[in-house]
Formats: C-alpha cells, sequence, structure tokens
C-alpha cells in the first residue's frame, strides 16, 4: 500500500512538472514541491517501520523522454521575466533520491523532461530491429513514362470516313456535299519503355504503348487500343530478337500528318500485328549500315467473310502465318547525311469459307515495296514509298479491300506517297506531301472504290517545349466504279502536350 503511494506521489510530481499552467510563478511552484517532498518522507518512515525496505537500487520505471514537437510539449512562461534559461528535464526519481530543485529552471520555450538517473545511465541502448528491405514503386528496372495529350477539331465539306480523322471521301452518290465537324482527344497516347538487365552480352527491353482510338465506343467513351507491346533482346554482334506486337517490318516509313492515319489507305501500306522478329544490323563507317529483318506474323483478315459463311476470320483460318523481310541499306548520296533505300515484302494467305458445309477458297496476299529517305540538308528531308500487291485490305491497301466475294478474286493495288519535311525553322516546322492508293478496276465490283488520293500541308509551332499548335489542311477525291467521284476540303486543328 505505502509502495503504491510511494510511486503516486512522484507519478504526480512529474506530472505537475509537466503540466503546470504557464502562469505559475518560481515561488508556488517551488512551495508545492517542497509540501510534496515532505509528504514523501513521511511515507518512506511509515514504510520503514513496517520492515517495507526502500533501497537505493529499487527503481521507478524511466518514462521517455518527451519529444520535441509532440502534445505534450509545453512551455511554461515566466511572469517575471520575458527570457529565462531553458527548463531541465524532470527525471524519474529513485525511492532514495529527492529531486534536485536547485536545478529546476521555467523558460519561455523549452520542454519539461528528466535527468538519468546513474543506474538508468549505465543502461545500454538496445538496438533497433533492421527495417524490412522495401521494393521499388514501379519495378526494378529503369520503367519510363511517356507520351501526350492531343486534341483534335476537323472540319470536312463532304463527309469522310471515319470522322475523327479521313482515310477515303463517302460516296457522294445519294448525300452529296455532306458536311461534318469533328472533336476528339482519342489520339492521345501513353506509354512505357523498360529498360534492362543486361547480363551475359545480352540487353533485353521492353516496350508497350496505346491510344484511345478501341472500335465500337462513343465519342465520350474512348476505348484504350493497344499500339505496341513486345520485348527485345540485343547481342552487341547487332543481332536483335522481338516478339510481341508493333509494325509490320515492310514499309515502315510514315508521312508526318496531323491526320490520325498517316495516309492509310491513300499509298502507305503497313500497319501493326504480332509477331516474332529477327534483326542483323553490319555497322561500317560514318553510320553507313546494311539491316535485315525477317517475322513471321499472324495472318490477320476479316470476319466477315462471304455471305454463305458470315463468321470466319479469315486470317487465322488460313492456317498459318505470314513472312514479311526487308533488305535495307544507308549509304552516302548528297553529302549531308546517309541516304536510306530499303526494300521488303510479304506473303501470307486468307482462307474464306464459301458454304456452311466447309467449303473454302484460299487467296494469296502478297506486296513488293520501295522505301526511300533522303535528307538533303538541315532542314529539309524528304521520305517516299512505294507498292504493289494483292489482298492488302487488313495492310491499309487497296482503300481497305482484299477480296471480291461475288466474284472470288483477289484485288490488286498499288500506290505510293511522298513528303517533304521542312524546318525546324525557330519554333516552326512545315509539311507537305501527296498519295495514291489505284485499285485493279477489273477485280473489282460496281460501286467499289477504285482510287483514292490526297494532297496535304501543314505546319506545326512549338508554344513551349512541350506543347504544340498545328493546323493542317488537305484536299482528297475518291473514285468509285461507276458512280461519279466523291471529293471533301478538310481543315484540321491540333493541339498537343508531350511528356
Amino acid at each position: 500500500m505505502y509502495r503504491k503511494n510511494i510511486l503516486s506521489i512522484v507519478l504526480v510530481l512529474f506530472m505537475v512538472s509537466v503540466c503546470m499552467p504557464s502562469q505559475m510563478n518560481n515561488n508556488d511552484l517551488r512551495d508545492r514541491i517542497s509540501k510534496m517532498e515532505k509528504e514523501l518522507e513521511s511515507l518512506k518512515t511509515a514504510a520503514s517501520s513496517e520492515d517495507m525496505k526502500i533501497t537505493s537500487s529499487s527503481k521507478v520505471e524511466e518514462k521517455e523522454p518527451v519529444k520535441s514537437g509532440s502534445p505534450w510539449n509545453l512551455s511554461l512562461k515566466s511572469s517575471e521575466t520575458k527570457s529565462t534559461p531553458a527548463v531541465t528535464s524532470v527525471k524519474p526519481v529513485s525511492a532514495q533520491t529527492k529531486p534536485d530543485t536547485s536545478k529546476l529552471q521555467l523558460g519561455k520555450e523549452s520542454s519539461v523532461a528528466a535527468e538519468k538517473s546513474p543506474a538508468a545511465a549505465e543502461k545500454k541502448p538496445v538496438a533497433a530491429a533492421p527495417a524490412p528491405k522495401g521494393l521499388p514503386l514501379w519495378s526494378n528496372l529503369d520503367i519510363q513514362f511517356y507520351g501526350y495529350v492531343k486534341f483534335d477539331a476537323s472540319y470536312d465539306t463532304s463527309l469522310t470516313t471515319a470522322g475523327n480523322y479521313a482515310v477515303y471521301v463517302d460516296s457522294e452518290a445519294t448525300n452529296p456535299d455532306d458536311d461534318g465537324f469533328n472533336m476528339t482527344a482519342n489520339q492521345t497516347r501513353l506509354g512505357f519503355k523498360i529498360n534492362g538487365p543486361e547480363k551475359d552480352g545480352i540487353k533485353s527491353s521492353g516496350l508497350l504503348e496505346f491510344d484511345f482510338y478501341g472500335n465500337y465506343a462513343s465519342e465520350n467513351k474512348a476505348k484504350i487500343q493497344m499500339r505496341h507491346a513486345y520485348l527485345k533482346l540485343n547481342w552487341a554482334n547487332g543481332s536483335e530478337i522481338l516478339a510481341g506486337q508493333t509494325s509490320d517490318v515492310m514499309s515502315p516509313l510514315c508521312p508526318s500528318t496531323l491526320n490520325y492515319t498517316v495516309l492509310w489507305d491513300v499509298g502507305n501500306i503497313g500497319y501493326r500485328r504480332p509477331q516474332i522478329r529477327y534483326t542483323k544490323t553490319w555497322t561500317g563507317e560514318d553510320k553507313n549500315f546494311v539491316k535485315f529483318e525477317a517475322a513471321l506474323a499472324r495472318s490477320i483478315g476479316t470476319d466477315k467473310g462471304t455471305s454463305a459463311a458470315p463468321y470466319a476470320e479469315t486470317g487465322m483460318d488460313a492456317g498459318y502465318p505470314t513472312a514479311q523481310s526487308r533488305l535495307s541499306m544507308s549509304f552516302p548520296l548528297l553529302g549531308y547525311k546517309p541516304t536510306t533505300l530499303g526494300f521488303s515484302g510479304h506473303i501470307g494467305r486468307e482462307e474464306y469459307d464459301t458454304q456452311n458445309d466447309g467449303s473454302n477458297k484460299k487467296f494469296e496476299s502478297w506486296s513488293a515495296n520501295i522505301d526511300l529517305t533522303q535528307p538533303i540538308n538541315k532542314w529539309l528531308t524528304i521520305q517516299g514509298e512505294y507498292f504493289r500487291g494483292e489482298t492488302l485490305g487488313t495492310y491499309f491497301g487497296g482503300i481497305g479491300q482484299s477480296v471480291n466475294t461475288a466474284s472470288l478474286n483477289e484485288i490488286g493495288a498499288q500506290g505510293g506517297w511522298i513528303a517533304a519535311s521542312v524546318g525546324p525553322w525557330d519554333k516552326w516546322n512545315f509539311n507537305i506531301g501527296a498519295g495514291v492508293d489505284d485499285v485493279e478496276r477489273d477485280d473489282v465490283a460496281s460501286g467499289s472504290k477504285i482510287q483514292n488520293a490526297t494532297v496535304f500541308g501543314n505546319f506545326v509551332y512549338a508554344i513551349n517545349s512541350n506543347t504544340q499548335i498545328g493546323f493542317e489542311l488537305s484536299q482528297w477525291e475518291t473514285a468509285y466504279k461507276n458512280l461519279d467521284d466523291s471529293d471533301s476540303t478538310r481543315a484540321q486543328l491540333s493541339l498537343t502536350y508531350k511528356f
């Protein structure tokens, strides 16, 4: 009982020293402490008379010092002076040691704490357990996030497919000069570049990229569309293996247009598809090189089939992949920078089910292509491509037409594009170009598209290092078999924020 009272007195001493109102002066505080000391001595005497020995080795459990900034870090302000020495700590008191009130001082901005007893000073601090090693937020690899936010607004004097971007002009046979206006942010693009690790002479990397032009979505409820998703393995001898989805090996160039479809179906063939690719590069002096690329890619056809069997996916149904290859070389020609010339092509097959009983017909898909990049000087570069082939609808050739399902024959086409990039001049860049896709007239049915052509020009102005504004004007003309030609003038405004 007495021991409990002693502990209570000590605790009261501690709490009084911490929680004393700041207005109390020094004399009041010393009087209260003196009174409590007398009560403590009285209790100790009573305890001795009942053989309850309190020795100097008995200790009261130490209290953890109050940390600066905690709610208990209260300041005692003196009413006698503006600035006084800091208050020293009031320490847990052993049973035979009186608080040294001569060391107790009041300060304007100091905390009340306790002096260490000799026994406490001899204690060794207990080492804290090591914190568990955390995992990186993203990965243990180097991952770079990139992309841009793009806003487009466009006006067409006659309706185009697909509206937000132009591929060809819709037939005006029944609805001539029907203009249209579109606004979208669907070309906004996000991506991740992944690098490493590099071990045993093999460097690994990958890329994931998507935009918001996924199919079958309302204009204000865009769907995600995967553009690229692949891994790469590189060796120091110039060999590379790529596996995943990325751009076709054939016809790899693209003109600089604000229009999303970069002249697809109007002279520029090639898209993106799953593939496994091998590349070998031989590098010479002055950055000249010879490169060979070969890929096995998924055969992607149409899911429309024929009227008798409309649900067959004709590429998958062919039963094997499509082969693609390209041989390119870089060499000095005009002296400013090397010229790059490439020869590429593909060969594959599509299978159309012609009857519900399993009857089918196979159609060859092929192309032969040339691409050229020619820097003229530091502010002018010319690029272009030419193609010829058959069953090119899913490669954006033949104006999206692959097979005449009425006569069951391949649709042949040829075409190409050329463009010049001018700049940069201060904050300005300019691009002009033209493209055409010419379909074999005899291969298509009446009312089908037989030619698609465009001419475009644009400028891009850099507002700052990340923000651009651009304007593009283009003229489109699409010819239909046995119908009048359709044409449209398109004006497009773009704002882009890159990150």
